[in-house]
């Protein structure tokens, strides 16, 4: 049920738009994001395992979203939980940049009970729309004792994922997540049932910038064949503070990209190494542009952040004004191999 205020324990819906709110117009033309929270809530047209309170904070495909728009998600959550009745939170959401959302969300969360992001691959108006399932799932794991002290988490087709090193896989299956370093947090069936694993490594939350933090320019640079550094001068010249290249293998790039990195660094701009590598670390070893010469370059390795998370991270901590040195700190804490599963035998 949906009321606008409730007395006992309860879930809040924070709906967002994205797939899981959007139909096609009567007109014509492609889905757009036009359902309100209610009906999202109602579409899954069985009780719900919680009782839930719906708030809308806005309605847009999540291709669409800022960084601003992703804080504004942040405050949201931050003020459901004020009130100690709500067992957790969920949020609505499009899955194009789930992965940045949850992402910054779990780097600000500061609570024990859990945020849990879900949308669809298939519009609500579809004929066989899987939205209703995963919302249901959602709210089951929300609610749950066993997901408390877990963070944020991403649930879709029965799959419980730790927001940290998640990445959208799959365009169009109902399996869109996945989350190659860090795995499974657990799993959740049709009829409500949690199973929760080993939870995530928690850290202390940073802080999370008020309006009048600016909005400092990122961008993301690809190393490519036969990249040079034109389109990284580009994103200097329309004023970037900070740059993510997305370089290949364990994060390599080449001599050019590496002489304009270089340049960048020299001139106070903050420059993360990553890579279009699906799984793995990066490794500053290669000379002749590779990562050991971005390394001495003043490039900062990324660890297992991938391209879109090392973004929101350091979109993050320019705003919150945090020096170069500090950057680099928290880059080699977050994206640490330590933060990875223990294997069989560990301790």
């Amino acid at each position: 049920m949906t009321v606008a205020g409730m007395n006992g324990p309860h879930v809040v819906l924070l709906a967002t738009g994205g797939t899981i709110a959007s139909r096609a117009p009567e007109t014509g033309g492609g889905a757009v994001a036009s359902d309100a929270g209610d009906q999202v809530l109602m579409s899954l047209g069985v009780p719900s395992p919680y009782p839930v309170r719906v708030v809308d904070v806005f309605r847009k495909g999540s291709y669409l979203l800022t960084v601003d728009d992703m804080i504004a998600v942040c405050v949201r959550i931050k003020d459901a939980l004020a009130d100690p009745l709500v067992l957790g939170v969920v949020v609505t959401h499009g899955t194009d940049t789930m992965e940045e959302t949850s992402y910054l969300v779990d780097l600000t969360h500061d609570d024990p009970r859990p945020v849990v992001f879900t949308g669809a691959q298939r519009a609500a108006d579809s004929p066989d729309p899987d939205g209703p399932g995963n919302l249901a799932r959602a709210v089951a794991v929300a609610g749950a004792p066993e997901a408390r002290g877990a963070g944020v988490l991403i649930v879709f087709a029965g799959e419980v994922f730790p927001a940290g090193g998640v990445r959208k896989s799959q365009t169009t299956k109902p399996n869109a997540f996945a989350n190659p370093d860090f795995g499974s947090a657990g799993s959740v069936s049709a009829a409500g049932e949690v199973r929760m694993g080993r939870p995530p490594v928690r850290m202390e939350a940073l802080t999370l910038p008020g309006p009048a933090a600016g909005s400092p320019r990122v961008d993301l640079v690809a190393s490519y064949p036969g990249a040079d550094a034109t389109l990284l001068r580009a994103a200097l010249g329309a004023g970037a503070a900070g740059i993510v290249l997305q370089g290949t293998g364990i994060g390599n790039a080449n001599p050019l990209l590496c002489a304009g990195i270089s340049e960048a660094t020299r001139a106070g701009i903050v420059v993360v190494t990553s890579t279009r590598v699906d799984a793995g670390p990066v490794v500053p070893v290669y000379g002749a542009g590779g990562g050991a010469d971005l390394r001495s370059a003043g490039a900062i390795p990324s660890g297992l952040l991938r391209p879109s998370q090392a973004l929101v991270l350091l979109s993050l901590l320019l705003r919150i004004g945090t020096s170069g040195t500090r950057i680099a700190e928290v880059f080699a804490l977050r994206g640490g191999s330590r933060l990875l599963p223990a294997g069989p035998g560990a301790t």
